[in-house]
């Protein structure tokens, strides 16, 4: 009965990690291209009017 509640506690957490990890994977992506596009463009005059 043990290994049931474990692998049932398993099948629900599965989809939780998997979307939080591919957040965070997303995320780190996302701050990689705007670190790279900051400095690709460094000197800009179109940087000053970026929000």
């Amino acid at each position: 009965m043990p290994g049931a509640l474990i692998l049932v506690v398993i099948l629900f957490a599965f989809p939780i990690v998997v979307g939080l990890s591919t957040a965070a994977l997303a995320g780190l992506f996302g701050h990689l291209l705007w670190k790279d596009g900051e400095a690709r463009h460094e000197g800009s005059e179109l940087l000053d009017t970026n929000i």
